[in-house]
């Protein structure tokens, strides 16, 4: 009976130390630098069960083995917790750190940059062509819907989703920057505003200039003049498909179209791009001026008058630096 008892006794205790040299062997293969020399990324699709996600990373050589991957989500119970996503794994990174990312979802962030006084069209196409978004163009929201920045998004997310979050943050700025606006403006609604921000957008690519820009054009809808602005003349020709991609005609600025602020007095009925913080501020808080007039300075800027005299004397300046003469003679 002893002998039997020695033999129970020494054949437990020789499992014993094999299942220790294994867990051991196991523990150092989980937390040893991985195979991989640089980085992988990778997508794990949604329904990927714990056998595939083992197997994707080992085929990749983020780890040397799958069945050391299983081991070790089995015994850190991350086997359900796992999600699915795109992912970046370091290089030689250990195999319970890849299984730390998939546990916490660190998936790789895109970013999608929408410039100021960009149109509906432009970000329709930045949608289409974004790596990673899916499913089908939304239809095309009005001129003025969303707002320019740079937004965040993962593998996977839809467009539908994306476009959504942009119309969101135009609502809430335009919003908070209304509650905030100069009393006495000619503007009666946060529509018009965004108007009036998307000629200004397209007006001046210097950030210091567009009060200066909006504040002459609410001086001229006060008067009821006509705003004359070249971009609208542009955005009637093209409805904001793609750049005009020549100067202006004489026959442009006769056009006959409800964004000819040569031909209509007033705001057009749109905005014409989608403008961005900074030209909403401008129209909300405009400087104040008795500029009515305005015109290139040859400079990047433009040159202000308050007369029609003045007004006429910098675009013979103008004139004399840009060859031949733009149609028309700004704002």
């Amino acid at each position: 009976m002893i002998r039997v008892i020695r033999g129970i006794f020494l054949g437990g205790l020789a499992v014993l130390i094999l299942l220790a040299a294994l867990a051991g062997f196991l523990y150092r293969e989980a937390v040893r630098p991985g195979p991989s020399p640089a980085a992988v990324t990778l997508i794990l699709p949604r329904g990927a069960g714990l056998a595939a996600i083992a197997a994707a990373l080992a085929d990749n050589h983020v780890a040397r083995q799958g069945v050391f991957v299983m081991a070790a989500a089995l015994a850190l119970h991350d086997a359900r917790d796992l999600k699915a996503g795109e992912y970046r794994f370091p290089a030689a990174i250990s195999i319970v750190a890849a299984l730390d990312l998939l546990r916490e979802g660190r998936v790789v962030v895109h970013r999608l940059t929408v410039p100021e006084g960009t149109t509906m069209a432009e970000v329709m196409r930045l949608l289409k062509a974004a790596y990673g978004l899916q499913g089908p163009l939304p239809p095309t929201p009005p001129e003025g819907s969303i707002l320019p920045e740079t937004y965040d998004y993962r593998y996977g997310d839809s467009r539908a989703a994306l476009l959504k979050r942009m119309a969101k943050a135009m609502t809430e700025t335009l919003a908070r920057l209304w509650q905030t606006r100069a009393p006495g403006l000619a503007l009666t609604s946060p529509e018009q505003a965004v108007i009036l921000a998307s000629i200004v957008e397209k007006e001046t690519a210097l950030p210091a200039e567009r009060p200066h820009i909006a504040g002459v054009f609410l001086n001229r809808l006060k008067l009821g003049m006509r705003l004359q602005s070249d971009p609208t003349v542009a955005y009637g020709i093209t409805l904001g498909q793609h750049p005009l991609g020549r100067p202006l005609t004489r026959a442009d600025l006769d056009a006959d179209t409800p964004y000819n602020t040569y031909r209509i007095v007033g705001l057009p009925p749109q905005a014409i791009d989608n403008p961005g913080q900074a030209s909403l501020a401008a129209v909300m808080q405009p400087q104040a001026t008795s500029d009515l007039y305005f015109v290139a300075n040859g400079s990047g800027g433009h040159a202000f008058a308050a007369t029609l005299a003045e007004h006429e004397r910098n675009v013979r300046a103008w004139r004399k630096i840009e060859q031949p003469a733009p149609a028309g003679n700004g704002g």
